[in-house]
């Protein structure tokens, strides 16, 4: 059965407002060619993710109007091919011409037509002559190829909203409605992340605990348009193709976002990190405000470590806006996805997303060498090439700002040296004993009162004393540097918990929980009555 004119109208004007690409409306043509014309072309599109049904119900009312206005002008099956004119003069913007008939589209087995519909115009003043209608059952005329092509018409005045290019900076401003207000309620919250999860209820992960964000399960059938529509084409490419995808954006005035979405059992879920849209401020995350000293570093490398969600990124984003706020440099990022957006300030931020601006971490950080960078911010070590890149950037000049996913300090040197084959671990140890400047080992534990987390911190600041330990393969023995090296501002995780316990802001048990030495907190009761 062959696609009637209402939808190859529909077809055109989505394609002209770039709602859906044009590989996506072959698709549908496809699709509803299979299924005989039982379904509209909106239809398929909405079912299949790549038109919301917001903008689904805006394109219907446009190609009602645009019927009306024929109807009224007397052009009922088809428009004339010229364009209208306009109407009398207006602080609006000027109207376009009306897109091409629909009798005159090729069949439903055929591509559409290279030229884009233009947008439904207003009813004329002083109309055209209409055009004799087409009878359906004449055959396509050939256009002349002595005519000139049409440029494209203006935008319109008041155009259906368009997603926005998704990416780094815009991903969440072409988020669809449902996801959106499900970004604001976990904002408001204070939620760190938002859970989608096909046919069961949003969650949101408010101070470490996952609560229901509603009393309604979401169908599956619901969660993957929501989610797809936060994707742009390219994104939507590779879920089909791997089953997840990255993506990361902003949505104005209430957050930025980094999450995954993937294909699972039972549908497609996501997962969103909320991140501020602003670079937060050591004293806004409640860290201690002389560990600005390590973004003043010259060269070397510093290491923001710790386990999944306890706030490492939030860590090396303040990092970077001390050096942004304060110093005449060049700064590098290479992130996997661009989380906070740093502003060139003082300093020059170039951000570099892994996927889209460059193939790896390591060629991004190879190619950083000849970009004539003072500091380079490495969004996560991951593997052997990239973490032997960043020890040459250090030892060769650099300020090197990375994360990785290590519990404490003697285990991320240890890490860092392991990785790589036995043959090249003593040089490894001799590049780490004189590049490495200091780690940070971070822990976000619930707060006594219920009011949120609190960071707890072990801090090692690579001294000679270190470095000599880490070069002659002797780690072991910086856990008594740090119980002794509280002058160079070191401390243990363990001393860090004990502190809290004592200033009654967390419970002994909670202490317990993120211990490395639990005897240390298995017996007593803390001060207040907190037991």
């Amino acid at each position: 059965m062959s696609t009637n004119n209402d939808d190859l109208l529909f077809g055109r004007l989505a394609l002209h407002y770039k709602l859906v690409t044009r590989d996506q409306l072959n698709e549908a043509l496809r699709e509803q060619s299979v299924d005989e014309g039982r379904r509209k072309i909106g239809e398929i599109l909405v079912e299949r993710g790549w038109l919301d049904t917001g903008r689904f119900e805006q394109l219907l009312e446009i190609q009602r109007q645009y019927q009306e206005n024929l109807r009224s002008q007397g052009k009922i099956a088809a428009a004339g091919p010229g364009p209208a004119p306009s109407p009398e003069p207006s602080s609006d913007a000027p109207r376009p011409a009306p897109p091409p008939a629909p009798s005159e589209a090729p069949p439903a087995s055929a591509a559409p037509e290279t030229p884009e519909p233009a947008p439904p115009a207003a009813p004329s003043l002083t109309p055209t002559p209409p055009t004799p209608p087409a009878r359906p059952d004449e055959p396509e005329e050939p256009s002349k190829p002595s005519e000139p092509e049409q440029a494209p018409p203006p935008a319109p005045s008041t155009p259906p909203e368009a997603p926005a290019e998704t990416g780094p900076e815009a991903a969440a401003d072409q988020t669809s409605g449902a996801l959106a207000s499900w970004l604001r309620l976990a904002a408001d919250n204070g939620a760190s992340d938002l859970h989608i999860h096909a046919g069961h209820t949003v969650r949101l992960r408010v101070h470490g605990e996952l609560t229901e964000a509603s009393d309604q399960p979401l169908p599956a059938e619901e969660s993957e348009p929501l989610l797809r529509a936060a994707l742009d084409d390219e994104q939507r490419r590779e879920l089909d193709a791997t089953g997840q995808v990255d993506v990361a954006g902003t949505l104005p005035d209430v957050c930025r976002f980094r999450g995954n979405v993937y294909r699972q059992q039972h549908g497609v879920d996501g997962v969103f990190r909320l991140l501020p849209i602003q670079a937060p401020t050591l004293s806004e995350l409640g860290l201690p405000l002389d560990l600005a000293r390590f973004a003043n570093f010259h060269q070397g490398l510093v290491l923001v470590t710790g386990p999944a969600g306890c706030g490492k990124s939030a860590t090396l984003s303040a990092l970077v806006n001390i050096v942004n706020q304060e110093r005449p440099h060049h700064v590098i990022t290479i992130e996997d996805p661009v989380e906070t957006i740093h502003s060139s300030e003082s300093s020059i931020v170039n951000q570099r997303q892994v996927g889209r601006h460059t193939a790896s971490f390591a060629r991004a950080l190879r190619a950083a060498l000849r970009e004539d960078p003072d500091v380079i911010v490495v969004g996560e070590l991951r593997d052997l090439e990239t973490i032997s890149l960043a020890l040459t950037a250090a030892e060769t000049g650099h300020l090197v700002l990375a994360t990785l996913h290590t519990t404490n300090a003697i285990n991320t040197i240890n890490r860092l040296v392991g990785v790589f084959p036995p043959v090249q671990q003593p040089q490894i140890r001799a590049m780490a004993a004189e590049s490495l400047r200091a780690v940070v080992c971070q822990r976000l534990v619930a707060r006594a009162d219920g009011a949120g987390r609190v960071p707890a911190l072990e801090i090692l600041v690579v001294t000679k004393a270190v470095s000599n330990l880490i070069r002659e393969n002797k780690t072991f023995q910086i856990r008594s540097v740090l119980q002794t090296g509280s002058s160079h501002g070191m401390r243990e995780l363990d001393t860090a918990l004990e502190e809290l316990v004592k200033q009654r802001t967390i419970t002994r048990q909670e202490a317990l929980r993120h211990a490395e030495t639990p005897e240390r907190f298995a017996t007593g009761t803390d001060r207040g009555g907190h037991g």
